[in-house]
Formats: C-alpha cells, structure tokens, sequence
C-alpha cells in the first residue's frame, strides 16, 4: 500500500526574539512544524551567540510549515502583524539590533504581494499609530536555531523570567484574540 505524503506550504517570518513568535504559531490550526532559527545574514551557519551580536545581519526567524488548506498565507500574516510591533525598526521590547527586526521573507512573488497588500492595507487604516516598518526580504539559507531554542517556551517558559515577563503575556493575548484559530 502507497502512502501518500502531505505537501505544506512554507512561511518564514522575524517578529523579534523567536522564543515569542515560535510560542504563538505553534498553537495556530493549520500549522504543522515552527522551527526557531536564523535568517537573512551573510554568516554560514551562524551561531545564537554570533547572530546576538548584531554581526551576521540574520534576524531571529521561524520556519513554519502549514496546510494552505486549514491556513492561508493572509492568515498567517495577520497573527503575524497582531502578534508583534511591526512600527519599531530593529526592536521589539526591549530586545534592540537588527536580529530582530520584523520582517517577512518571502519565498516567491505570490507571498511578497500578499505581503505588500496587508502592510499597504494596514498602514491605510490607521490600526497603528505609526507606518509599518517590517521588511519584505527574499527567503535565503534558512539556518535551524541550536536545539534548546526550539520548542522553548514549551519545555522552559516556567523557569525563564523572560518567558514570564514577555512571551507569557504575548501568547495569552494571541490566545485571546484568535480563540477560534487555537489548535
């Protein structure tokens, strides 16, 4: 007997510290693997601690594969824009450098133009104070974080006063809003 192997569609967004963004979109419907990791830079294969120092010109990134037909790009972008700050350039909270700009990388034209029209859209009805400073970057080298990264929130948001203080209060927010997308 064939089995028959699912195709997903692939996304990779940077909204800040990865720990955040992983948290959020693993609980999304449609979605069915984030890994946290590194994109956009000119290092091979760069490390968490080499990425830290601003150096490499990655930014913190998930790699989401999803079921386009539980979950379409757009939906993924709107968790995505109501999920972080996309009006700070190279800042989400405290955590400041370009590893965590926001930014959308997208893997062909079809995604970039989706993007362009929800940033174009948003920026025109005033939900922000503030123009939509996320970039629309072509998806290069996607470099899987070190393993403790992944699944973070998870497996140590207990034990990490970053994850009580930042990304609890971001997932809970995400859980609220979107209710009726949670797994």
């Amino acid at each position: 007997m064939k089995s028959e192997s699912k195709e997903y569609a692939v996304a990779t967004l940077a909204g800040g510290c990865f720990w955040c963004t992983e948290a959020v979109f693993q609980q999304l419907v449609g979605v069915e693997t984030v890994e946290s990791g590194y994109m956009g830079g000119h290092t091979v294969n760069p490390s968490y601690k080499e990425v830290c120092t601003g150096q490499t010109g990655h930014a913190e990134v998930i790699h989401i594969r999803y079921d386009a037909e539980k979950l379409s790009f757009e939906q993924l972008l709107e968790v995505f824009f109501k999920t972080h700050d996309p009006t700070t350039l190279n800042r989400q909270g405290n955590d400041v450098g370009t590893q965590y700009r926001s930014a959308v990388f997208y893997h062909d034209q079809q995604q970039k133009l989706i993007a362009e029209g929800i940033i174009k859209d948003l920026d025109a009805s005033g939900y922000y104070p503030d123009a939509i400073v996320t970039t629309l970057e072509p998806a290069t080298e996607f470099y899987i974080a070190e393993d403790y990264h992944q699944n973070y929130f998870n497996e140590k948001g207990d034990e990490n006063p970053y994850c009580s203080m930042v990304v609890r209060p971001k997932v809970e927010k995400f859980k609220k809003v979107f209710a009726d997308r949670l797994k």
